[in-house]
């Protein structure tokens, strides 16, 4: 019975000793995350090199979202002016009339802009992206 008891406490023992060693794993893994969110970050070139291109494509996307959307709901507007949906007046004709043609007149200088825009932002950054990409791609 001694022998038993003995050996049953030797098993619980190592039991424990292991969920301890577990918990130590555990322990080690999440001070690692921890600590990895505070060590300062390498710059890979790749992440560089894409964070240039998005610096010079987002503002020519951002003004033609921005424009395409006004653009186009001044168009809705004139059309609901037009269409009758505010009133069937002559005044409501010729208000939707005019607010359509100006948000088509919007829509269609929206495309060029933007093509300008972006053409502007790559000029502005093609030197850095092209000793970048140079970098990356063994040539320099």
């Amino acid at each position: 019975m001694a022998q038993r008891n003995r050996e049953n406490s030797i098993i619980i023992y190592r039991k424990k000793r292991q969920e301890n060693n577990e918990m130590n794993d555990l322990d080690k893994v999440y001070a690692e995350s921890v600590a990895k969110e505070y060590m300062p970050r390498e710059t890979n070139k790749v992440r560089q090199l894409k964070k240039l291109d998005e610096r010079a494509k987002l503002p020519a996307f951002i003004s033609a979202m921005t424009l395409g959307t006004i653009g186009t709901l001044i168009f809705g507007t004139g059309m609901c002016f037009g269409l009758g949906v505010f009133g069937t007046e002559a005044v409501f004709m010729i208000v939707g009339v005019l607010s359509g043609l100006a948000g088509a007149a919007i829509c269609i200088t929206n495309y060029p802009l933007y093509k300008k825009l972006l053409k502007k932002g790559k000029e502005k950054y093609a030197f850095e992206i092209l000793e970048l990409a140079k970098e990356i791609t063994g040539e320099a």
